[in-house]
Parts: structure tokens; C-alpha cells; sequence
């Protein structure tokens, strides 16, 4: 047998043997139950033989010593990561589902003979026109019998007085801006506490976030303990994000908070420790007056902090796992970046304040300590870990530095096993919402200003500002991130040039060089991935399509008939079925007590489009009806092997 092909399957073998394992006992076993525990002892197991082997094995000796300190500098950034990794899955042995606390509780909640007083502030700086209206209308249509709207205009916009009249809402604006959200949140908080009927709770939605009607009407049933101080519930977004949109993999691939708010928040519920993410939640007003009367403002993510300083005062925030509002991702790769640099700053600001998990005598129990020290090694190691994971190999084949010493079938036989059952076990866990390639991407896009955001926060905590995450923006053109892209295109670049230089001369394909090819060849991969998310393409829907099962009456002149939605947006939607009618023919739609008139724009055997004819009064119905709650974008089914056709095809388009 050639001598390579034999080294090969001498170090696979462990690896498919775990797989193979893994793939017999995993359908056995059901997410919800106790079961979970087994693949997630299996994964740490192997997890623990790997740093084991790793630490007694590939660190280089010290008669080379700048091997040595860059094989221990590697391996101290890598244990920090798989750190973070190890109380991840710890966090994800339990979960938990409030639906049947909401089913049972509301009965409680609609037995009061006064319904509680609920304040609903939508926070806005610069959004625009037609995303503030749909969200006010969103919120004007909410079941809950008693609320107030709030439009808090933190950019003092005489024509959003208006609007927000036009729509029943109450407006509030103030003289400066001031701690950005949380102090625009604060000064409405002291506005509505002087009013002669202040309310027992307050909403907070950003400006993008339409309602279902039965938002308050289920978060509110989760009060009914006395020591719950905010109902949480998941961001769900109309648009796809950058990573799904520049990939064209937006009905393969889920946004990347679909696993953050669908599996990793339940679990945290599970063990006490899920916290507010701001929009979407509802707070009671007794917490907040006991913790100082507002949202705290020490850090720019004062969501995360306000559910810190509450629990000093023995409130506890629970989670709702359930669609009750649609948001807009970031459009722009720019955006999205923006974004996650504010959430790490806000983060790496609360570690280093008296409320972070290594600050003795704050109040703390030690699983909020546990659950702290997890994403601070999240924001700061994972992502340390994905760069140098880019340059070790450009390190040996370059400059012949040797961080990690390893032969071939060694290596396969130690770091498969616990790779394999790492991915295996949570994409059972997350239901395929992480796979290697696709998390590996997302957080290398981020990379450097995550990386730069943790120095700010570590360094320079104070007097950072709030930076406005845009929604809203021209997508009609092809938009390059050219700064973003020549940072990678380097990397790709060096990465390339070390194989050619290496192996295109006299060089032996001896095992160490083998498995720096292995890893050059991964790193390639994601480098492609991420230079071709840089290419950002328009959009070419004016309004994003919801995917959902409504059934609505179709009368085409004197016939009516019943079809079932396949998606919907404001400005129409697309029918199941066949319809007896040419293209252009006018015709109207029921959806419940709202009629619209509209005509067909296309028609097949199988289905046919529909464009409702637009006024105020249709519109208005059309907004309240497409985010109902019925209808999503997310991707029910995900399978690895679509998302790598979808990433393939993009690549190679």
C-alpha cells in the first residue's frame, strides 16, 4: 500500500470508529430528554483525551526556543477556546420551553379585574419613514386590553410627531442624546413614573421590530411569579443577513442568531442565567425602581447589565421561545459587523465593571459566574483562536516555525475523534444550526474588529459611544467591501504562496508538512468564503418575502375559491394552485375581515402571484396581516449538503 494512503487510514480509523458510533446512538436519543447528556459526556471525554495528548505530545521542545514559545502561546489561546467550548455544551445538557407555563398562566393574567398597565417605547434615532410605521402598527394592533404606544425620538424629528399621531401613538423626545438607547430609554422611564397612572411594566422594541398581536398577551403570563423581572423573547428577522444573502444560501442556511435565540438561550433559561437582549422584552417597573429606577449605563450593551444588576436585587429574567416579533438583520456587511463590535465592547465593559464574573462579593451565584467567563472567552478567545488558527500554517510553510510538532497518523488519531464528535454532537444538539465551515466564517468576518473591540473594552472601557446599527439602506447595487476583502485576499494569498513554496520545491511531503497542507487547504476554504461575502449583491426585492400556510379566499368574479398562502409580503403574495385566469386579470382576496383587490403578475400549473392594488387603508391591513406571527423567514430544515452546494455555486458563480 502506498506509504501516504497508509498513514491516512491509520489515523482515520479512531475518527469514523466515534462517528460511527455517534451516528448508531444520536437518532435513539431526543433532544428534550435527559438523553442529551450522553453525546455531550462523549464530546468532553474526547475533548479532555485531546488536550491531554496536545499538551504532553506537540508542544516543541525548548531547544528551539522560538518553536517553543510560539507552540505555547498556540496552545494556551486554543485551551482558553475549548474552555469556552466545554461550558457551552455543559450549558446546553438542559433546556426549557415556557409554552405550557404561558398556556397555563393565562388565565391568571386575564382574571384580574384591572389588567395591569403595560408602556410600550419603541427607541429610534434614524430610521426611516416606512420601518417606523409598519413597527407602530405592529404595536397599535396588539390583543393586550391595556397599553400605551411610545414613539421615543432620540433624533427630535418634527414629522415623527406626526406620524406617530396619525398612528395613536404617544411621542417623546428629549434635549439631548445622552447615553444613546439607555439614556433615551431612561428619559421616558422618569417621563411616564410622574404621570398620575404609571405603568407596572414597560415593553422595549427597536424601531425595525413589528409585534405579533399577541405579544404582551403571552410575555405577561410569565409574571405571574413575583421574582421575574423581565420576559424575554427571540429576534426573528424578515431580511437574510449578510452571510446568507452574499452566499445566496438565505433558503438553505439560517441567520446566525437562529441558534444563539433557538438553542443556546433555552438552555441558559434552563440553568437561571438567560438575560435581556433589549427589543422584544418586557420589564417590570417595580425591578427597575428597585435597581436605580432605569437601565444601567455603564456599558453600551445595557440589556445584558440591566438582568445583572436585577438579579442583585432578586429578579430573575425567563425566556419565551416564541415568535412574537420580526425585526431587520443588518442588510450590510458593514452593519452586521458594527453590530457584533458593539455587543463585544458592551460585553468586554461589564467585565471589566463590578458587575463582571471576577469581581468578588457582587451578588453573583457561581452560575452567572460560569455563564460570564463563557462568552468572555466567546468574544475573546474563540475569535483569537480563528486567527491564528490562519496563521500557524502560513508560519511553518513560510518561516518554518514549528508551533505544533505532529506526524500524520498521530495527529488524525487524536484530533478527528474529538472533531468529528465536536460536529456531530452539535449539529444534533443546535438541529443543524452550526457547521464547521459556515461558524468558522461568521466569526473570521468579524475577527479583527471583535478582536480590537475586546482591547477597547479591557483598555479603554469609558466614554465609549453607541454605535446605531443602519437599517434601511439602498441595497439596488453591487456594494464591495474592499477593506475587509484585502485583509482576507492577504491571508489567501500567504496561505497559497507557503504551499507553492514549500511543496513546489525540494521539500519531502513529510508528515508535519502534510498536515499543514491538510489545515492550508480548511483555511482556503473559509478565506474564499469570507472574500466572497465581501461581494455584496443587490437586492432585488423591494419588500422580503415570509414563508407561511394562511388560507385565504380568492373571488375572480362571481367564483370564490379557498388557496393557501406559500409566502407573503406587504405588497402581495404567492398562492398554491391552479387558477383559471390570464395574467393581468383583476381580483380580490379575503384574509379574515380584510378585503384587498389585487390581479395576477404570474401563474403556473402549480401556483400563481398575486400584487395587491395599494392604498393607506390596504397597506396598513396588509403590514398587520404579514407579521401576524403566522408567517417567518427562518429555514425549518437545514442540510449540510444543500448549504454546501449553495456556498459551492457562489464560489464558483
Amino acid at each position: 500500500m502506498n506509504p501516504i494512503i497508509s498513514v491516512l487510514v491509520e489515523g482515520f480509523v479512531p475518527g469514523l470508529l466515534v462517528g460511527g458510533a455517534l451516528l448508531l446512538v444520536m437518532p435513539w436519543l431526543k433532544r428534550d430528554s435527559d438523553w442529551r447528556l450522553l453525546p455531550v459526556a462523549i464530546v468532553l471525554a474526547l475533548t479532555a483525551r485531546y488536550l491531554y495528548w496536545r499538551a504532553t505530545v506537540t508542544i516543541p521542545s525548548l531547544d528551539t526556543p522560538v518553536d517553543f514559545v510560539a507552540g505555547c502561546l498556540f496552545f494556551a489561546i486554543e485551551c482558553a477556546a475549548v474552555l469556552g467550548s466545554v461550558i457551552s455544551y455543559v450549558t446546553l445538557t438542559r433546556t426549557r420551553q415556557r409554552t405550557k407555563d404561558v398556556e397555563a398562566n393565562t388565565g391568571w393574567l386575564f382574571s384580574h379585574a384591572k389588567m395591569p398597565l403595560v408602556d410600550v417605547f419603541i427607541c429610534t434615532f434614524n430610521e426611516g419613514r416606512d420601518i417606523l410605521e409598519r413597527t407602530m402598527l405592529g404595536a397599535t394592533g396588539m390583543t393586550y386590553p391595556n397599553y400605551r404606544v411610545w414613539v421615543l425620538d432620540d433624533g427630535d424629528r418634527p414629522w415623527l410627531a406626526e406620524l406617530a399621531a396619525a398612528h395613536g401613538c404617544r411621542y417623546l423626545a428629549r434635549p439631548d442624546n445622552e447615553h444613546a438607547k439607555a439614556g433615551n430609554i431612561n428619559h421616558a422611564i422618569r417621563h411616564v413614573s410622574a404621570l398620575v397612572d404609571p405603568p407596572e411594566f414597560i415593553s422595549i422594541l427597536d424601531a425595525d421590530f413589528v409585534t405579533a398581536p399577541e405579544f404582551l398577551s403571552r410575555a405577561l403570563t410569565l409574571f405571574r411569579e413575583e421574582d421575574v423581572g423581565i420576559v424575554q423573547t427571540p429576534q426573528h428577522f424578515i431580511n437574510p443577513d449578510p452571510i446568507q444573502a452574499n452566499l445566496q444560501a438565505s433558503d438553505a442556511w439560517p441567520d446566525e442568531q437562529r441558534y444563539f435565540f433557538e438553542v443556546l438561550m433555552p438552555a441558559k433559561d434552563a440553568w437561571g442565567t438567560a438575560f435581556c437582549c433589549g427589543t422584544s422584552s418586557v420589564i417590570r417597573k417595580q425591578a427597575l425602581d428597585a435597581a436605580g429606577g432605569g437601565f444601567p449605563t455603564e456599558s453600551v450593551t445595557e440589556d445584558y447589565l440591566l438582568t445583572l444588576r436585577l438579579k442583585r436585587h432578586g429578579f430573575r429574567t425567563v425566556y419565551l421561545n416564541e415568535q412574537l416579533s420580526l425585526g431587520l438583520a443588518p442588510e450590510g456587511l458593514r452593519e452586521y459587523i458594527t453590530q457584533r463590535s458593539r455587543w463585544c465592547l458592551g460585553f468586554i465593559q461589564i467585565v471589566r465593571g463590578p458587575d463582571g464574573p471576577f469581581k468578588l462579593n457582587n451578588g453573583l451565584q457561581w452560575v452567572d459566574r460560569f455563564a460570564l467567563t463563557e462568552t468572555t472567552l466567546y468574544w475573546s478567545a474563540a475569535y483569537l483562536f480563528r486567527v491564528t488558527g490562519l496563521l500557524i500554517p502560513i508560519l511553518y510553510l513560510l518561516f518554518d516555525i514549528h508551533a505544533v510538532n505532529i506526524d500524520t497518523a498521530d495527529g488524525l488519531a487524536h484530533f478527528l475523534p474529538y472533531y468529528i464528535a465536536q460536529i456531530m454532537v452539535m449539529a444534533w444538539l443546535s438541529n443543524q444550526r452550526v457547521l464547521p465551515v459556515m461558524t468558522d466564517l461568521s466569526q473570521l468576518l468579524a475577527a479583527r474588529e471583535i478582536l480590537t473591540a475586546v482591547g477597547v473594552g479591557l483598555f479603554r472601557p469609558k466614554g465609549q459611544k453607541f454605535e446605531v446599527t443602519a437599517k434601511g439602506g439602498d441595497r439596488s447595487k453591487t456594494v464591495i467591501q474592499w477593506r475587509m476583502m484585502s485583509w482576507f485576499a492577504v491571508l489567501l494569498v500567504l496561505t497559497i504562496l507557503g504551499v507553492v513554496m514549500h511543496f513546489g520545491g525540494n521539500n519531502s511531503f513529510q508528515d508535519s508538512s502534510a498536515v499543514a497542507l491538510y489545515w492550508s487547504w480548511y483555511n482556503m476554504a473559509i478565506l474564499l468564503s469570507a472574500i466572497a461575502v465581501c461581494v455584496e449583491r443587490p437586492r432585488k426585492r423591494k419588500t422580503d418575502r415570509l414563508r407561511g400556510a394562511q388560507a385565504v379566499t380568492v373571488t375572480l368574479g362571481n367564483l370564490s375559491r379557498v388557496y393557501m398562502t406559500a409566502d407573503v409580503s406587504v405588497g402581495g403574495m404567492r398562492l398554491l394552485g391552479k387558477i383559471d385566469a390570464p395574467v393581468g386579470a383583476k381580483l380580490s382576496v379575503s384574509i379574515g375581515p380584510s378585503l384587498f383587490e389585487g390581479e395576477i403578475v404570474r401563474r403556473s400549473d402549480t401556483d400563481f402571484a398575486v400584487e395587491m392594488h395599494e392604498s393607506v387603508g390596504a397597506r396598513n391591513a396588509m403590514i398587520r396581516n404579514v407579521y401576524s406571527g403566522v408567517f417567518g423567514a427562518a429555514v425549518k430544515q437545514i442540510s449540510s449538503t444543500v448549504v454546501a452546494r449553495r456556498v459551492l455555486a457562489r464560489l464558483f458563480s
